[in-house]
């Protein structure tokens, strides 16, 4: 055979254990990544700058990557991420392994910090982001990349998910 026809791409293997992992560094000032909100079901540090949190299926969590060098910032963005089961279709995502339902991407540091006001807010009601319908973050994203104020995300509608996923269990 010749040029690439013979190649074949190969999905990513998802790992025996089925957790997704996010690889985190902090180097002050420089490159800053980290979990905003989420439940990791554990940690592997690798060395003083980084580390790698696990998470089940299912799990929600925020993903936030900062960079800068000398002239000034050069990423700023958050990723609202379900981790998916085996056999479920997935996005790829830097720095997270398979990769996993991408419910909200935001980038720019505006954007960014509409979105991270969004989440104390969701907070601020006592309620654990993480645990948010993964259809809310849907809608903020859209509102946000169409320019408009997302809709509050209430205690009402957080209890009619909870017993949503009571029943459905």
């Amino acid at each position: 055979m010749t040029g690439a026809s013979h190649l074949r791409l190969v999905p990513s293997p998802f790992p025996v254990d089925g957790l997704t992992r996010v690889e985190l560094t902090w180097i002050e000032k420089k490159v800053e990544y980290w979990i905003r909100f989420g439940k990791e079901k554990d940690e592997q540090i690798l060395d003083r700058r980084r580390r790698v949190l696990s998470f089940t299926p299912n799990s929600v969590f925020a993903f936030v990557r900062w960079a800068s060098n000398d002239h000034g910032t050069l990423i700023s963005r958050i990723d609202i991420v379900r981790t998916i089961t085996p056999g479920e279709r997935y996005s790829t995502l830097p720095f997270v392994r398979p990769g996993g339902d991408i419910l909200l991407k935001m980038e720019s540091w505006p954007k960014v910090e509409r979105v991270l006001q969004v989440i104390d807010a969701i907070e601020s009601a006592g309620i654990d982001p993480s645990e948010v319908s993964p259809h809310h973050w849907r809608h903020v994203h859209n509102r946000l990349t169409a320019g408009q104020e997302p809709r509050a995300y209430t205690v009402e509608q957080h209890r009619a998910i909870l017993l949503r996923r009571e029943i459905e269990s």
